[in-house]
């Protein structure tokens, strides 16, 4: 092997290294799974501040809105277990009592609140048709 090819090489192995590292670095970032509420607040995540996403329903009446509508205090469920979470952000307009959402973040041990920077809104699985002209804006006339 000459001198040139030898070069081309090296070069050629630092490049597929550095696109190796890239992806896996990638992959790493993006691949954080979430959480039941319970799996959480028995997990080592909560202890060391490492971020994570939970899984949970609002519960009711728990939501208090932040003042200038860009985050808001609520507590999440899973039937089982309760944690209170701060978000703070945009929130989503399906964001009610009772939905399901998934929250990321981390613990603060100091606040006692899962410090939450995404908030993701579950749809329902199923929609149900309402009667005709139910709920829309000035009524529908019934068909007689």
């Amino acid at each position: 092997m000459n001198r040139n090819n030898r070069k081309f090489l090296i070069a050629g192995l630092l490049i597929l290294g550095a696109i190796s590292y890239l992806v896996y670095a990638g992959i790493k970032e993006t691949s954080v799974y979430y959480l039941t509420v319970s799996e959480a607040l028995s997990s080592p995540a909560m202890k060391t501040g490492q971020d994570f996403r939970m899984e949970g329903s609002v519960l009711d009446g728990t939501i208090i809105r932040a003042a200038d509508s860009l985050g808001a205090d609520f507590t999440i469920t899973d039937d089982e277990k309760e944690i209170p979470v701060r978000y703070k952000g945009s929130i989503p307009d399906m964001f009610a009592d009772g939905i399901d959402v998934v929250v990321q973040g981390r613990y603060d041990k100091t606040s006692a609140k899962f410090e939450a920077h995404t908030l993701l809104t579950s749809c329902p699985s199923k929609y149900e048709a309402s009667e005709m002209g139910e709920g829309m804006p000035g009524g529908m006339p019934d068909k007689k």
